[in-house]
């Protein structure tokens, strides 16, 4: 990181529209075209974590393969570093700095071997399966056909994993044992099965295209039915004892990243990949604990303004437990979270100019995953929400899930960078933590702006939301640097925020065993306010919000520093209208 913000500082860069193309420009887009065919062409690898188009086959993940994604990514860096980077026109300087930022982390992960430990207790690689078979767009035989071979790759893909957490449990990375318990649900729902036509993997073969004869319809029922019971149902099943009689028993002991191998420098590259910046972990602490004093002063106000008698804690606890703030069916939790994102959508246009023409969808959590699973998750195409155990799901947080989750959060975000048809693909399906979640976090933000805080409570509801962001940085370094415990973690977020007692522990889990990434929330934030803030001041009464707006978003997902520098000189050229580069609708 240090040498590719050198770079971009000594070259000056400026983020313009790309003018001419250069030999250098050439040899770049050479590395990193065939870099990302070779990529996408294995499966499931991508620099977010998300899964990438395939070939048509589940990616091989054996040890073997893992030392050919090393040495490939070595190779690439090396040639990247070999490049004169002044010798790049503008665009693809901001190219080169988001790229190099990705085959770094791509590469990091391969060193610390990180695939020995494919699972984390907020997703894992048997229940993100569904997305790798990709059986939501089948339309022909052939299609059929492919998702049919890739059922049957699943004993094959499931024993590769398999060897892979043996060879983490025998040098004690791991998983800790603290947050196992409960995660082996998700492997039983489908290991457990009686009747494989209920599996969601059968889902494709209930509705098929009704262009495909009926003959041949049948005959690809009959297939689907015969893999899930002889192969999928069973590789689940051997997954479940393995899980069960020798994972569990053998996971570390320790929660702390730092305690595992070479974990000090594990855990400061964990930092480097999610936040984008080169912070040590006691700076992120002090800035967290900063930030819960200021955002705490706020909750007090809101709380006096409810016309609440009693105290914080108290204040807490009757938030916690007063039927009047929890939904009393599933359908109304989600009848309340549309209504959010609808009194969202009249206000889009007043906040940006380009509005994607994607659309997303308002689902249920799977059942199988929502015990353990976060309250809402938004993508370019679905916003999940969690309605399992609706006592743990204060519709006062709702409007603040909605706007992070939703528009003008994840799905906005990500829509309108899969509509940059100017871009490479490795930035337009490219994820960077700091800059998607903190664009979450800034959402919510922007929903005071928009008046969709409508009470006392709900101000509240995001407030507390605020809070548990600031709280994950000192949570987060306090687990994996300070040696916090479990509990202490705990009793942190529930003296500090509003979320339920459910909501807690899965979310103290979630860090435990996913560190670094719950840095970049309030990091990203942070930096987004600053910027923001930064513009206004400069430009006074030229500043446009929805032009700042779209100046964002029309980047896609990029680092912190290469944002810094897209609004300098947004700033310098006096706030004008980017050209998006998309085929966007303009707002009204």
């Amino acid at each position: 990181m240090k040498h590719l913000l050198g770079a971009l500082l000594a070259a000056g860069l400026t983020l313009a529209p790309l003018a001419h193309a250069t030999d250098a420009d050439d040899r770049f887009r050479a590395i990193y075209t065939h870099e990302w065919a070779w990529r996408t062409g294995q499966g499931d690898i991508s620099a977010s974590g998300e899964p990438q188009p395939n070939n048509g086959r589940l990616d091989n993940v054996d040890a073997a393969s893992q030392q050919q994604r090393l040495q490939r990514w070595q190779e690439v860096l090396a040639q990247l570093d070999a490049l004169d980077f002044h010798a790049l026109s503008p665009a693809e300087q901001v190219n080169y700095a988001v790229y190099r930022a990705q085959i770094a982390n791509l590469l990091a992960d391969q060193r610390f071997k990180t695939w020995q430990m494919p699972f984390n207790s907020d997703s894992a690689f048997w229940s993100d399966l569904g997305y790798e078979l990709d059986g939501d767009h089948l339309r022909t035989p052939a299609d059929y056909r492919r998702y049919l071979d890739r059922l049957g790759q699943v004993p094959a893909y499931f024993d590769q994993q398999i060897a892979n957490m043996r060879l983490g449990l025998e040098r004690g990375f791991s998983v800790p044992r603290a947050v196992l318990d409960g995660r082996d649900v998700s492997i039983a729902a489908v290991a457990e099965l009686k009747d494989p036509t209920a599996s969601s993997f059968y889902e494709p073969f209930k509705h098929m295209d009704a262009a495909i004869p009926p003959d041949q319809a049948q005959a690809l029922q009959g297939e689907a039915l015969r893999r899930i019971r002889d192969q999928v149902i069973p590789a689940y099943a051997k997954l479940l004892t393995f899980f069960r009689q020798d994972y569990v028993p053998h996971a570390r002991t320790t929660l702390a990243a730092e305690a595992l191998p070479d974990g000090k420098a594990f855990y400061r590259q964990q930092i480097r990949e999610y936040t984008t910046l080169d912070l040590d972990p006691d700076a992120i602490h002090g800035i967290g604990l900063e930030q819960v004093a200021q955002i705490h002063a706020q909750m007090l106000e809101a709380m006096k303004e409810s016309g609440f008698k009693g105290d914080f804690p108290a204040f807490l606890r009757f938030l916690r437990t007063d039927p009047q703030f929890y939904a009393k069916t599933p359908e109304e939790l989600l009848m309340r979270t549309a209504w959010v994102a609808k009194q969202v959508d009249g206000q889009l246009g007043r906040y940006f100019g380009h509005l994607p023409r994607a659309r997303f969808a308002i689902v249920p959590v799977p059942a199988d995953i929502a015990p353990y699973y976060t309250s809402g998750r938004g993508g370019a195409d679905a916003y999940l929400v969690n309605t399992y155990d609706l006592p743990s799901r204060p519709l006062f947080n709702m409007p603040a899930l909605t706007l992070h989750e939703s528009y003008p959060g994840h799905a906005l975000q990500l829509e309108l960078a899969a509509e940059q048809q100017g871009q490479p693909e490795f930035r337009r399906q490219g994820y960077i933590s700091a800059f998607g979640e903190g664009w979450g976090l800034y959402s919510e933000y922007l929903g005071n702006e928009m008046g969709i805080y409508r009470t006392p409570y709900q101000r509240f509801g995001y407030l507390t939301y605020q809070m548990w962001r600031a709280c994950r940085l000192v949570v987060d370094t306090g687990i994996h640097h300070l040696g916090w415990s479990r509990s202490q973690a705990i009793d942190y977020l529930t003296d500090n925020t509003a979320l339920s007692e459910r909501e807690i522990a899965n979310e103290v889990d979630r860090y435990i065993s996913w560190p670094g990434q719950a840095l970049s929330y309030e990091l990203g934030y942070l930096k987004l306010r600053e910027l923001r803030a930064r513009a206004e001041k400069a430009l006074g009464g030229k500043f446009d919000l929805r032009r700042f707006h779209d100046t964002v978003l029309q980047l896609g997902s990029v680092p912190l520093p290469v944002l810094q520098k897209r609004i300098d000189r947004f700033i310098a050229e006096g706030g004008p209208e980017p050209d998006y580069g998309c085929d966007c609708k303009h707002a009204p």
